[in-house]
């Protein structure tokens, strides 16, 4: 069964049209919800992009009738997923772990709240790499999680259910959370929007930690508008998350209708961003040619620097999570799947001087790119070197430091990074472009983004299932 509302002909719908439908039909929140649901139950016995799936009319009960925040309503009725590692007041978060498969939260994260405050309906809780460490979805505990673009492949992660969902209307929008990349790795696989933040710009309190220096929190969507949207909803400073930064949110949407003309990119260029596939860097070059004929001046810039971030990187969150879960690595490390039990073991090996040198390459990283922005407003390169890896093949660990090297460094300077889609390899798999700037500058990269979709039609195109 095919569901009117949660695709349209056009393929997933947009918060918009979901709106409108919501107010020209009369629908009610229960009645969109159902729509989804049906979405759901077509095709997430083999795409696995679920974990749990919240009850419509008891979640509808759980929306406040009346609040006074700028963002209310902004998104009611609008069925949102969020991945398994935010937690959901009455539903279990299990962190894609055994350790945590009867885990029920007893109150919301601080962007849930966020979220119910402006209307949004929690259809469920998406499938994530195990504890977030990974970027394949292969989970060994709650179901192998595929792309909808050709079900032999991976559709990235660790955010990969929220991906899939989003790519196949099985939910309007969704929340990830980024570490190396796990936000934007999928959004690329899937052929999907996603938007890693500035650090401390969104609050991760209530969502599971997997490095507490690398983690951020963003929505993953059909197109860069709702980015903005849902965006506008979830930032804000949080006194309770000692990472959240005092600092006024932009009005993200507003911010969409500004011209491209007058601005400065720099497009990746050396031997690092040449390790892409031929067709990945073809694609990102014909994007800068599009942002030139926005009147957006583009200069090759050699990033080859920027070769180390993805290993520094890759370092702490290993160590950080080792120290997350070292008490059940050490009791228990049996009830992990072979990926992660690997990566946790290195992590816990890693020795007080190669982490103090990966942060001192994380403070390098950070100057560098400061003044990267200070000439240029945005930063052009590939979000992963190739499109969707088949899921038989490369190993969790080897998938690790294949699908990140572009979007890690940008986790390591906590910088906002933006993919949107941006084109399609020759099996008809989608590839994504990534737009970067300085720090608290996601009007620039959401207003980028937002240009770049209304100059070509990649957002547009959507797996036929």
């Amino acid at each position: 069964m095919t569901s009117r509302y949660a695709t349209s002909s056009r393929g997933p719908w947009t918060i918009d049209e979901a709106l409108k439908t919501l107010r020209t039909e009369g629908s009610s929140a229960a009645t969109v919800v159902d729509a989804c649901h049906a979405r759901i139950a077509e095709l997430d016995a083999e795409l696995r992009a679920f974990i749990t799936v919240c009850e419509p009319k008891e979640e509808d009960k759980r929306q406040p009738r009346s609040v006074r925040k700028a963002y209310a309503n902004s998104l009611r009725g609008v069925p949102v997923a969020v991945k398994d590692l935010y937690d959901v007041g009455g539903i279990r978060t299990t962190v894609g772990s055994l350790f945590f498969r009867e885990n029920v939260a007893a109150r919301d994260a601080a962007v849930v709240v966020r979220l119910k405050e402006a209307g949004a309906i929690i259809i469920g809780k998406t499938n994530t790499h195990e504890i977030a460490l990974g970027v394949t979805g292969n989970n060994p505990h709650f179901g192998t999680a595929r792309n909808p673009w050709d079900r032999s492949r991976i559709p990235g992660g660790s955010s990969s259910g929220s991906a899939i969902a989003v790519a196949t209307g099985m939910a309007v929008a969704a929340l990830g959370t980024d570490t190396g990349g796990s936000i934007r790795v999928p959004a690329a696989l899937c052929g999907v929007v996603g938007l890693k933040p500035t650090f401390g710009r969104v609050s991760t309190r209530g969502v599971f930690p997997l490095s507490w220096n690398l983690d951020h929190a963003g929505p993953l969507t059909t197109c860069v508008k709702d980015a903005a949207r849902m965006l506008q909803v979830i930032a804000g400073y949080d006194p309770l998350d000692p990472a959240s930064v005092r600092l006024p949110a932009d009005d993200f949407v507003r911010g969409l209708s500004r011209e491209l003309k007058g601005q400065r990119a720099a497009l990746a260029v050396g031997a690092w961003v040449e390790t892409a596939d031929a067709e990945v860097q073809s694609a990102v070059r014909e994007a800068a040619r599009v942002f030139e004929s926005l009147g957006c001046p583009v200069q090759e810039v050699n990033l080859d620097w920027l070769r180390d971030a993805g290993p520094a990187n890759r370092l702490i969150t290993q160590a950080d999570g080792a120290v997350v879960h070292r008490d059940r690595l050490r009791e228990h490390p049996e009830m992990f799947g072979d990926d992660v039990r690997r990566r946790l073991e290195i992590g816990a090996a890693t020795t007080v001087a190669d982490y103090v040198l990966a942060r001192r390459t994380q403070l390098e990283v950070r100057r560098r790119l400061e003044e990267l922005f200070d000439s240029h407003e945005l930063l052009l390169l590939p979000t992963t070197p190739v499109s969707a890896p088949a899921i038989q093949g490369y190993d969790g660990v080897a998938q690790a430091g294949r699908l990140t090297p572009f979007t890690a460094p940008f986790n390591l300077a906590g910088l906002p990074a933006l993919s949107v889609p941006c084109g399609f390899s020759r099996e008809g798999l989608p590839i994504g472009l990534q737009i970067v700037s300085g720090a608290w500058r996601e009007a620039d990269v959401l207003n980028a983004g937002h240009a770049f979709e209304q100059a070509t039609d990649w957002h547009t195109r959507h797996p036929r299932i």
